[in-house]
């Protein structure tokens, strides 16, 4: 049985959302970063990076979310075309373009809204530009096709799925009337049974919900360095 280290936040969910389409056993072992969990031995033994997903697959080790997605999709031959179909370079674009572009700098946006200590308007607008940049690409992808990668469900849409539910908490409130296509899209996938077991595997666990010194800590250890 695969064991998945996970928290709530995007990267863990669009793992368990492959876990839950491909059905693979799995047991899944939360790692709360609001109380340091990711920084145990144990953990770090798993992840060296001490980030959020991770899995362990018997004697296999995987950590980063897509690198899993990837090994997910060889190991069961399923919501990815095979490696010598025209398609394939197509979804490895797309999802290294979410992984490399939409994360990092939706992250960074998250981070100069929400949660950074003092207010930084340059950085605010450098994010919410680059995030809403990347979700204006998207958008456009999708404006004449079900999904990123030709009309097969892949991994690459479960990579932005894993996104597109924040879009409100990155961008406001307002940001969905800018991307209907990524809306329709997002809402097709959460309408999914999976995806909707995906979505509340985190409400199965009583993860750490306030941010107080302990959290900051754990969180922005770049503060006390």
């Amino acid at each position: 049985m695969i064991k998945f280290y996970f928290n709530g936040s995007p990267n863990p969910t669009k793992v368990a959302l492959m876990l839950e389409e491909t059905g693979l056993p799995y047991e899944a072992i939360p790692v709360d970063p609001r109380r340091g969990e990711q920084f145990r031995p144990d953990y770090l033994k798993v992840n060296p990076n001490a980030k959020v997903p991770a899995i362990v697959d018997g004697d296999i080790t995987v950590f980063d979310s897509n690198a899993i997605l990837l090994y997910l999709a060889n190991k069961t031959g399923k919501f990815a075309p095979a490696a010598a179909d025209r398609t394939y370079p197509e979804l490895l674009s797309w999802l290294m373009f979410v992984a490399t572009g939409v994360g990092p700098y939706c992250g960074q946006a998250v981070h100069f809204r929400h949660f950074a200590p003092e207010n930084v308007p340059y950085a605010q607008k450098r994010y919410q530009f680059e995030a809403q940049r990347h979700f204006k690409i998207l958008d456009d992808r999708l404006a004449n096709r079900p999904h990123l990668v030709g009309n097969a469900y892949t991994i690459a849409d479960m990579c932005l799925w894993g996104w597109s539910r924040m879009v409100p908490y990155i961008m406001g409130e307002d940001a969905w009337g800018k991307f209907p296509h990524v809306k329709r899209f997002h809402d097709e996938i959460s309408a999914r049974p999976a995806a909707q077991r995906a979505a509340t595997l985190k409400d199965r666990h009583a993860f750490k919900s306030e941010i107080d010194e302990e959290t900051r800590r754990h969180m922005f250890r770049h503060l006390a360095a």
